[in-house]
């Protein structure tokens, strides 16, 4: 005999339809993860190469339009410059270097995470590819010094800088869910790229905005940039849907934060202190630095998203990075430190050194470890995964209530509140079956 069942109360988390489906099976995964392969290790190949050349052309002062259009390079006046500022040439390229190093590092690393999780979602590979290839592949660092030595790689270094800049393009124009909104944007990156051939294949031409008046060549810059800062708002308050708002709102920030940023580098650069853009001049550092930085709440901005909102469910393997970096980081200052202290104590009480100070630092270190990993797990929780953090507390919060709870209906109200919000279900019931004879009442939560 089947026993009724009353529905006590049902909430439903509304969550809209529609989504397309990127993800790539069979053939076409493989294809693409070949493609990404062959793309990113000769980029990242030709980058590291060329970091040393890079080096030494930046202490070389430039004579002449090519030479000049290395990212950073000095002329003969600006080199002068520097020095009478109290600045040493190597102690300027080393900073350039380094400054490209670490904000190549921080894109390639976010991206190589995406492409170690969510290789079969085109768009994720799409996103991990721009991430790891932008800086290292442009035409006007590491890879540019090394074209200007071997000119052999001067025509696929050129093609593989076309494809890094319209990937920033699509990346603005696609994001999140890889359907250009408004629909209209697919033309317009068509213009787009038709405006770049002529820059990286064709400097000499007129097609090539450089040598336009610098109000049309301005025009059209600033109206392409800006359609990207269009595109990305129009697509998050018009078109995405609550999961996609919630997940993208950080790089939605963090793209408009980028690109006004690129247009205020632009403007000031071109349109009120021109003398930014001369290479002879001293404010070639803020130049330098203005352009490294400028982009970098893009791949920031996504690898919040990952941490707060779980972007593409790569957030497992961030986590663990985040922890084990944090964690072998201090243990490696730890140490470092407890045995230059041991050493320091020891001269000083037996006036000789030991080996007690190495064997005592690395005892530390071994009972140090599980405690501080849990530790720094508590503060990531705490900071980035908030949702988990509060759920085990409300757990343990019902758990403590639910002792002295005795009112039916105020039970049933806390359990539906503690169900919904620790697993964030997107259907939750509560049913209550009727007794039979001299049955006790049972409850069944039921969630989805």
């Amino acid at each position: 005999m089947r026993l009724p069942y009353i529905s006590i109360q049902t909430r439903v988390s509304p969550e809209l339809r529609g989504e397309v489906d990127t993800h790539l099976r069979g053939r076409w995964l493989l294809i693409a993860r070949i493609a990404w392969v062959a793309l990113v290790v000769p980029t990242l190949g030709v980058f590291v190469v060329g970091l040393p050349i890079y080096f030494r052309q930046l202490q070389t002062a430039c004579i002449g339009a090519a030479a000049c259009s290395l990212n950073g390079a000095l002329n003969p006046t600006g080199m002068r410059a520097l020095q009478n500022l109290g600045f040493s040439v190597s102690g300027y390229a080393a900073y350039t270097v380094a400054l490209y190093v670490v904000v190549s590092l921080v894109w390639s690393i976010i991206g190589l995470m995406i492409f170690c999780r969510r290789s079969d979602d085109w768009m994720a590979l799409f996103v991990s590819l721009f991430l790891v290839t932008y800086y290292p592949g442009i035409q006007d660092g590491p890879a540019y010094a090394l074209a200007m030595i071997y000119p052999a790689w001067d025509l696929p270094g050129k093609f593989m800088s076309l494809l890094v800049l319209v990937s920033l393009g699509l990346f603005l124009y696609l994001f999140p869910d890889g359907r250009f909104v408004p629909r209209w944007t697919c033309w317009l990156l068509v213009v787009g790229i038709a405006w770049l051939v002529p820059i990286n294949f064709f400097p000499d031409s007129p097609f090539d905005s450089i040598n336009w008046p610098p109000l049309p060549g301005s025009a059209v810059w600033l109206g392409f940039v800006g359609s990207l800062v269009y595109a990305q708002i129009y697509r998050y308050q018009r078109v995405s849907n609550p999961v996609q708002r919630r997940q993208t709102k950080w790089v939605v920030f963090g793209g408009t934060a980028a690109i006004v940023g690129v247009i205020g580098l632009y403007v000031s650069k071109h349109l009120i202190f021109s003398t930014l853009s001369q290479p002879g001049s001293i404010y070639v550092i803020v130049n330098i630095t203005g352009y490294l930085l400028v982009l970098l709440p893009i791949p920031l901005s996504i690898g919040v998203a990952i941490l707060h909102s779980r972007l593409w469910n790569i957030d497992v393997l961030i986590n663990r990075a985040l922890v084990y970096g944090t964690l072998t980081g201090t243990l490696v200052l730890v140490y470092v430190s407890s045995i230059f202290v041991l050493q320091f104590l020891l001269r000083e009480f037996i006036s000789q050194t030991s080996d007690v100070s190495i064997v005592g630092s690395t005892l530390a270190i071994a009972a140090l470890f599980q405690p501080l990993r849990h530790h720094i797990q508590r503060i990531i929780d705490r900071h980035f995964y908030r949702r988990k953090y509060d759920a085990a507390r409300t757990l343990a919060a019902f758990t403590a209530t639910l002792r002295d709870e005795v009112d039916l209906s105020q039970l049933q109200e806390h359990l539906l509140a503690v169900v919904e919000e620790t697993m964030q279900p997107k259907h939750v019931s509560l049913w209550i079956r009727q007794p039979v004879q001299h049955e006790k009442q049972n409850y069944d939560v039921s969630s989805e």
